[in-house]
C-alpha cells in the first residue's frame, strides 16, 4: 500500500465513512492514478477533466455515477493533499433530476402474484412493503426481524445511519413461509456462499424475466418498488414527514419529489381554469 493511499484511507476513518463509501472512494481513485499510470500527487486539474471526459464518452457512465467519481477525487485532493484548486478549477456536473418511474397497486399486485420463488417474493415483499432500498433489504439478518415488536431493524442504511421500519403481518407470513423452506442461518437472504449477502446485480436480475412474464413496457427494477412505496402512501394519505424518516432521507426536498408524481393529488388539484366564470368558446358556424 502507498503512503498516499494510507492517507486517504486515515482520513476516510477520521469521518467515519462507510465501508462501502471507503471501498467506492479508494477504487475511484486507483482507477484515476491507472489511467495515467501516474500518482495521484503528481496530476491536475486538466487531468480531472481529462478523466471526467474519459467516463462521460468512452465508459459512457451516468451523471450520477460521475458525480460520484467527482466526489471521490474531491476527498483525495481537498482533503488528504490538501490543495485548494480542486473547488475552483474542476468541473461540478450538474445533475437534473428525473421524477421517478412508479407502478400502479394493480400493477405491483401482479408482479408479486406472478413471483413464485418464496426467496424473490420475499424480497420484493420488502421492497415494496417497507420502502427499502435494495442493500439494506440485502445486508438484513435473520435476528433483524423482530415479529414480537412487528418491526424491521436497519443496522446500517445510506450514510451509515440506523433505523428501523414497520413489519406488516403479510410481510412475516412471506418472510416465515421463505424461511421454513430455506432456512437462512445468518444473512436473510444469502447468496450463493451462505456466508456473504445476495449481490444487489442479482437482486436485481430476477426482475426482468417479470417483466417479460408481464408484458410490462415500463422499466423494472428493485428500485422502483421502493418508490412505488413512497408515492401509494403518499396517495393513501400519509404526511411528507413520516415518508421521509420511513425512507430514511436526510433531506425533505429529496421526498417531495413524490409530490409530483402523486396521483391523487393530481387529479383532486382544481385547475384556477376550472373556477372561471368564463364561457366555453362556441365553434363559429360555416
Amino acid at each position: 500500500m502507498t503512503a498516499l493511499r494510507e492517507r486517504m484511507l486515515e482520513e476516510l476513518r477520521l469521518r467515519n465513512f462507510t465501508p462501502r463509501t471507503i471501498r467506492t472512494y479508494t477504487a475511484t481513485v486507483a482507477d484515476f492514478a491507472r489511467h495515467f499510470h501516474q500518482s495521484p500527487d503528481k496530476l491536475g486539474p486538466e487531468h480531472v477533466r481529462i478523466y471526467q471526459l474519459y467516463l462521460l464518452n468512452e465508459r459512457k457512465l451516468a451523471w450520477h455515477s460521475i458525480q460520484v467519481h467527482v466526489s471521490a477525487l474531491r476527498f483525495l485532493y481537498v482533503r488528504t493533499l490538501k490543495q485548494r484548486w480542486f473547488d475552483t478549477e474542476v468541473t461540478k456536473p450538474k445533475i437534473r433530476r428525473k421524477l421517478p418511474v412508479l407502478w400502479s397497486r394493480e400493477e405491483v399486485a401482479a408482479r408479486l402474484d406472478i413471483t413464485k420463488n418464496l426467496k424473490h417474493r420475499a424480497l420484493l415483499g420488502l421492497l415494496y412493503g417497507a420502502g427499502l432500498r435494495i442493500q439494506e433489504a440485502l445486508d438484513l439478518k435473520v435476528t433483524d426481524i423482530d415479529s414480537k415488536r412487528m418491526i424491521i431493524n436497519i443496522r446500517e442504511g445510506k450514510g451509515g445511519h440506523p433505523g428501523q421500519v414497520m413489519l406488516s403481518s403479510k410481510r412475516l407470513e412471506w418472510l416465515r413461509a421463505y424461511w421454513n423452506q430455506h432456512k437462512p442461518k445468518d444473512w436473510l437472504f444469502p447468496g450463493r456462499r451462505s456466508d456473504r449477502p445476495m449481490y444487489a446485480s442479482a437482486g436485481n436480475a430476477f426482475c426482468h424475466p417479470l417483466r417479460k412474464k408481464l408484458g410490462m413496457g415500463k422499466p423494472l427494477s428493485a428500485h422502483l418498488m421502493r418508490h412505488s412505496f413512497a408515492s401509494h402512501l403518499l396517495d393513501s394519505g400519509t404526511d411528507l414527514r413520516t415518508i421521509q424518516l420511513l425512507l430514511g432521507h436526510c433531506d425533505l426536498e429529496t421526498t417531495a419529489r413524490y409530490l409530483q408524481v402523486s396521483q391523487n393529488r393530481l387529479h383532486s388539484t382544481v385547475s384556477p381554469l376550472d373556477e372561471l366564470p368564463a364561457r366555453q368558446a362556441e365553434a363559429k358556424k360555416k
